[in-house]
């Protein structure tokens, strides 16, 4: 089956790339970024030798002449456009970008107005633990970013067990490529070396994505107070969930239950950490309570589980593939 990759200049773009080289079933018959007019090899010189493919300027009706499916890897506001008009032309659309997450009015509310309404409603939140019978029917995916995707996992199986009157706090830790290719100050080694910091506490627009989806997904109201910070290393996340439950309970039997038939998620007996998943679609899993307080510890890789690999998961799964046909399962140890 052909494959697009639209927005392939970004560290996610060349992470769709290097799995899809391998993929059994997908072949990448078109690369695409905002310019064109270069080779992939130039683009990313890591794929000298690997695939000798020339990056098109993006245009819509040229992909659905030679793909089947596209990975939007592109910006909020700009991944709209291209995703109607590709469903417009019967091309499936897996998008990285936040367009089709969230509700209309939480979307537009953190981001900006949208221009693709009519799609909202046929898009699928691309969580495969959650929605995994509605990705198999859909023509859209809105796939989750890294810090939804670490923080729901970790705290969508307590949802009926926590006091959701007490305020559920998140404390999450991303590396630097979570922040994208550009060049920004606060990315800047002298600035991020030797260091650590927290950002947009309490104003982050992951935190109504994540209350969003405890509603739909449990139906329960939350408050959650949402603190990311930025490490000192490339690639990884590291979310703690804090809350408090109603009664004591056997969190591990709890979470062992909820994710007995998922691929890809890891219960942990021991606090969890970075390396273990990157390089990986693994989201590892630990918790531990003491009497009524709820420690929820989860890992992903942020360009993986957290954007690329996960993509590709939903659209295995959309194609009526196994889903972990062609996924990274062996982490970058050491």
């Amino acid at each position: 089956m052909n494959v697009a990759i639209i927005g392939a200049s970004g560290y996610t773009g060349l992470e769709l790339i290097k799995i899809l080289i391998n993929h059994p079933t997908f072949n990448i018959s078109y690369i695409a970024n905002s310019t064109g007019n270069e080779n992939v090899q130039e683009l990313h010189p890591c794929l000298k030798d690997v695939l000798d493919v020339e990056v098109s300027k993006a245009d819509a009706k040229d992909v659905a002449k030679v793909a089947q499916l596209a990975f939007l890897a592109l910006p909020h506001k700009t991944s709209m456009s291209f995703a109607k008009e590709l469903l417009e032309l019967g091309v499936k659309v897996v998008d990285l970008s936040a367009d089709y997450r969230l509700e209309l009015e939480t979307y537009e509310k953190h981001y900006c107005p949208h221009e693709d309404k009519e799609h909202i409603k046929d898009s699928v939140y691309g969580l495969p633990e959650y929605y995994k019978n509605e990705i198999k029917d859909s023509k859209l995916i809105a796939n989750p970013g890294c810090y939804p995707t670490a923080s729901l996992l970790a705290l969508l199986p307590f949802i009926d067990y926590i006091d959701t009157h007490s305020q559920i706090f998140i404390d999450a830790k991303s590396g630097m490529s979570g922040a994208g290719k550009g060049l920004k100050e606060v990315t800047h080694f002298g600035n991020l070396n030797e260091n650590c910091h927290s950002y947009s506490p309490f104003n982050h627009r992951h935190m109504p994505e994540i209350e969003e989806k405890v509603r739909l997904i449990k139906g329960a109201k939350c408050q959650i107070n949402f603190v990311p910070h930025l490490l000192p290393v490339t690639r990884g996340m590291l979310v703690s969930v804090f809350a408090t439950l109603k009664e004591e309970i056997d969190a591990k039997k709890v979470l062992e239950e909820a994710y007995k038939d998922s691929s890809f998620v890891r219960i942990r007996n021991n606090p969890v950490d970075l390396k273990s998943t990157a390089g990986t679609n693994f989201c590892d899993i630990f918790v531990e309570t003491n009497g009524k307080a709820l420690f929820i510890n989860s890992s992903i890789d942020n360009l993986l589980r957290g954007a690329s690999s996960q993509a590709v998961v939903n659209a295995n799964i959309m194609c009526g593939l196994e889903e972990d046909e062609g996924i990274p399962k062996i982490a970058y140890v050491p």
